[in-house]
């Protein structure tokens, strides 16, 4: 399966609500190489209702599609359960309409049954279907009925609320729209004044090369240690940001002082939105503030791209001092965004008994996982 013929995958999620860069193409490929299978599905407006199709490069399709999901299936790693024993996951999908009720209920209905039929222990989902808007507490909260709906259709359902969310829940959303003095207005003073002064303390932003990726790499296993995060082998990194940097749907961006690297991003595009998914700095000339030119010059590539939304990826579940997202919230709110508060992950489990063992069982892994990662990172930069 060549890539090229995947790409009217690509064509047909970006026409869909919510399309996501974690439902393309690209993304399947990089899952690929770190066990997963992706299964491409479509739905199709028929005399009938919606028909259920596995999508294959060159399929024919009669009607116009309504729905799509790239869903990943892995099986777990357990002697003498591997074959049987899988995990279904849907990144950021399923994309449709959600105020089409009948159109819900038929994908979540073909979802469950698709569990079911690969003996999966559950199928999670976590599609961006906001719930409200703006900080608890704040003149700008407003809830979204639509959120209201599809959580009580999920609970009827017996999907549960997962107490794994893979992806970030809550996010902030920059509007793109407007000139440059625009976006510039829409921000908070301070922040402002950061971007004017790391241009006057001589910070200079520049693309980065594949021949950049080590250093991405070094920068982000750097902050990682500093910030108390883990993450994954460099391996990933450079499979993930090399795909869609070809692909024409990313982008590093590097801070410099004096040709000293001191701080980038990886940005990833699709369908008309942007997202700002790794953040790396050093110690280095942090009263610079490089941080604050690397989100300017983000936007205005993202811009330049025609993209109308920036997605900053990632905004506290309590929105309180005590998160451990405040910090990192409290700079991308000065960005001039608001906050969308989304309905997060949820699993229909299956196998209700191996679920439970799993969810018991999970979160004793995944601390032993961190610990070892941490150490391992640690070594890593002082080697």
């Amino acid at each position: 399966m060549g890539t090229a013929t995947y790409n009217e995958w690509d064509a047909i999620i970006a026409a869909l609500p919510g399309a996501h860069f974690l439902q393309t193409q690209e993304w399947a490929g990089v899952k690929v190489q770190t066990g997963w299978q992706p299964l491409y599905l479509i739905w199709q407006e028929g005399a009938t209702g919606f028909r259920l199709d596995n999508w294959h490069p060159g399929i024919s399709t009669t009607s116009a599609i309504k729905a799509a999901a790239l869903v990943l299936q892995r099986s777990l790693p357990i002697r003498g359960f591997a074959a049987r024993l899988r995990l279904l996951y849907c990144p950021k999908g399923p994309l449709l309409d959600w105020s089409n009720e009948i159109l819900r209920e038929q994908v979540l209905q073909d979802l469950e049954r698709l569990a079911r039929a690969r003996g999966a222990i559950f199928v999670k989902i976590d599609p961006d279907v906001p719930v409200g808007y703006g900080a608890p507490g704040s003149p700008q909260e407003r809830s979204d009925p639509l959120g209201k709906q599809v959580i009580a259709m999920l609970n009827r359902r017996g999907w549960l609320f997962s107490s794994e969310q893979i992806q970030f829940r809550n996010t902030v959303l920059v509007d793109l729209t407007g000139e440059e003095e625009d976006l510039l207005q829409r921000m908070k003073q301070k922040t402002r004044y950061n971007i004017r002064l790391a241009m006057r303390k001589g910070v200079i932003v520049r693309p980065a090369a594949l021949a950049d990726l080590e250093l991405l790499y070094r920068m982000y296993a750097e902050t990682a240690v500093r910030d108390g995060f883990v993450i994954r082998p460099a391996s990933y990194y450079y499979d993930a940001w090399k795909t869609f940097f070809q692909a024409g749907m990313g982008e590093g961006l590097i801070a410099e002082v004096e040709g000293e690297p001191v701080a980038a991003l990886v940005l990833f595009r699709f369908a008309g939105r942007g997202w700002y998914v790794y953040g790396m700095s050093r110690e280095l000339h942090r009263d610079k503030m490089p941080n604050y030119l690397l989100q300017w010059e983000a936007m205005r590539s993202l811009r330049a791209e025609g993209c109308q939304v920036y997605d900053l990826w990632g905004a506290p579940n309590d929105f309180s001092e005590g998160d451990p997202l405040w910090g990192v919230y409290r700079f991308k709110e000065g960005l001039g965004g608001e906050v969308q508060r989304n309905l997060g992950a949820w699993d229909l489990p299956t196998r209700p008994f191996i679920y439970r063992l799993y969810v018991q069982v999970l979160p004793r892994l995944l601390a032993v996982w961190r610990r070892h990662g941490k150490v391992t990172m640690q070594r890593s930069l002082t080697s």
